[in-house]
């Protein structure tokens, strides 16, 4: 029984040792990040809708990172359907390595149909994105994304988006 103990606590001690810790991994070389977010809501009158947004970025400094985003939304409901498309370049600052400031230009394109009348338009909108927010640390050099931006050029009466403000949620690799 003795024998079969020792084998028992060598053989778990060399397993524990061979392990490799997270926090201890070495960084990674590259300097392009990858991520973005993914979202989906329901509402009233059988309103749905899901979305994703990639983004690439490149590392110009430790701190600084630029790169481009998309936009991809589709909502249905049951008096109209819309479909988004946006795209433009973002710029993001990291300090104290737990928070960013950032500037993200998107131009969008809209397709509306209006399901009772069968009314249908398309529009364009160019939006500026400005804000920051906080990172939180998920693996080695993957990070959760929570922020607030607000859109600069956003205009009450004369605007596709309900509102200026943005709040976000993404996912980061590579910082």
């Amino acid at each position: 029984m003795r024998k079969l103990f020792i084998a028992t606590l060598v053989s778990i001690s060399t397993f524990a040792y061979s392990q490799i810790a997270i926090g201890n991994a070495p960084e990674s070389t590259s300097r392009w990040t990858f991520g973005g977010g993914i979202g989906f809501g329901f509402g009233s009158n059988s309103m749905f809708n899901i979305q994703a947004a990639p983004r690439v970025g490149y590392r110009l400094t430790e701190d600084l990172e630029a790169g481009i985003t998309g936009t991809v939304m589709w909502q249905t409901s049951d008096f109209y359907r819309s479909t988004m498309f946006g795209v433009g370049p973002f710029a993001n600052y990291y300090f104290a390595r737990s928070f960013y400031v950032g500037a993200n230009l998107q131009h969008f394109f809209i397709n509306y149909k209006d399901k009772i009348y069968g009314y249908k338009s398309s529009d364009q909108e160019t939006a500026l994105y400005l804000g920051g927010g906080y990172l939180q640390r998920i693996g080695n050099n993957s990070f959760l994304q929570l922020g607030v931006m607000y859109n600069v050029l956003y205009r009450e009466n004369n605007s596709i988006f309900a509102s200026g403000l943005m709040p976000n949620i993404g996912f980061v690799v590579g910082l």
